[in-house]
């Protein structure tokens, strides 16, 4: 066996198991921290040399000062490795616990191209990257200005919230002055962004020496924004890897993860097409595996499980070994998932060969299909996302 090396893994949230798994099959310690609302949830506790929970009410925003202190206390008996972030709200907390602790991996600054959508808008337009345009919420004249050299309708963003939470769409400058009104002590935390209409699409990647071994695009059949402020019915579908946009999209999220200074690791990145000018723009992108279980949609689509691969890349970066991505069936896949007005909803009328997965969480709904033919994939979503919004749908809209 190679050397054994540790690891501190920080979730938030319940996912990333096969990520753990992996790390111990490899033969390495993995400590994890996560919220202590997650402590009944099935962690592969077998696994884990230890499980601690931060006693954190909302989850996703800890005491820094408890988590420095709990830290200390597993690096008292350990030598950390490495120091890992499993989801989005996580990446901020980290850096600032390898600057704490002058850990290997990104700090402060370079965590914020992935967690900061300021940030990453600023080092996108510095290297050349299509954006729609934008503005810091920090100066009163400069957002007039923006607003006289801009054409809405616009978006107000959380530059650190993930997904569609906390945006408000805007349809005049009027609209954004009311909108200061109720949220002027918090509008630093914000961003103003031309809302450009069009497709929506997702690259999930693995890279190492900012080179990427694997990448996988998709498209949203609607856009997230208009799921979490609509109450739609969830849904992707895996673009074959021999298209044309693929390939313009693997381009640009090498681009831009390269900018950004993803050295190694997993990425989920999220660009628009827009429909005036069909041109690809970047949204926003992130280092780590993509949530909402499109990791499984991009497994079933190509044999390759990004939460394993991307623990294999951190244990050979820090070994100094080689790592070589498995090759990708090249198949297609597609995820629809929504809520149910079922607490447990009974799957056997929606099964058939194709079905891939089916989602195990309360008052949920959502399958994962495969299949070679890209056309029958869309209709295999068509038809469920018809059966389930017909047999199975609820909805609770995003409250702004």
């Amino acid at each position: 066996m190679s050397k054994q090396l540790t690891f501190v893994c920080v979730s938030c949230d319940f996912k990333a198991s096969n990520f753990l798994i992996a790390l111990h099959e490899l033969g390495h310690k993995v400590f994890l921290v996560t919220s202590q609302k997650t402590e009944n949830q099935p962690w592969p506790r077998e696994c884990l040399t230890d499980i601690f929970f931060m006693p954190q009410n909302d989850g996703r925003y800890w005491d820094m000062k408890t988590f420095v202190e709990g830290t200390a206390y597993i690096f008292q008996n350990h030598k950390i490795d490495k120091i890992i972030a499993l989801d989005d709200y996580d990446v901020k907390k980290v850096s600032m616990l390898r600057e704490e602790f002058r850990s290997p991996g990104m700090g402060d600054t370079t965590a914020r191209h992935f967690y900061d959508k300021l940030a990453m808008r600023m080092i996108a337009k510095d290297h050349d990257i299509r954006i729609p345009g934008f503005a810091p919420l920090f100066n009163d004249d400069s957002i007039k200005e923006f607003f006289k050299s801009s054409s809405g309708p616009w978006v107000v963003k959380p530059r650190s919230d993930a997904g569609a939470l906390g945006i408000r769409k805007l349809q005049t400058e009027d609209d954004f002055w009311q909108w200061n009104d109720e949220n002027k002590d918090v509008r630093h935390t914000y961003l103003i962004e031309e809302f450009k209409p069009g497709h929506v699409y997702h690259v999930d990647a693995l890279f190492t020496d900012y080179k990427p071994l694997f990448t996988r695009s998709s498209r949203y059949l609607q856009p997230p924004f208009e799921i979490a402020h609509g109450g739609g019915v969830f849904r992707s579908q895996s673009i074959p890897s021999d298209a044309k946009e693929h390939k313009e999209l693997t381009k640009l999220n090498t681009k831009l993860l390269k900018a950004f200074g993803l050295k190694a690791g997993a990425s989920h990145s999220e660009f628009i097409k827009n429909n005036k000018d069909g041109k690809f723009y970047f949204l926003e992108t992130s280092a780590r595996v993509g949530g909402a279980h499109l990791a499984d949609m991009v497994e079933a689509a190509s044999g390759v499980n990004l939460w394993s691969e991307w623990a294999k890349i951190e244990s050979a970066q820090i070994l100094g070994t080689e790592y070589k991505a498995p090759k990708d069936s090249k198949s297609n896949a597609g995820i629809v998932v929504t809520l149910s007005r079922f607490e447990h909803p009974d799957y056997e009328p929606l099964k058939s060969d194709a079905v891939w997965w089916t989602m195990n969480k309360k008052h949920h709904v959502g399958l994962i299909v495969k299949d070679d033919s890209e056309e029958q994939v869309l209709k295999m979503l068509n038809d469920l996302t018809d059966q389930i919004q017909r047999d199975y749908h609820s909805s609770v809209p995003l409250v702004e």
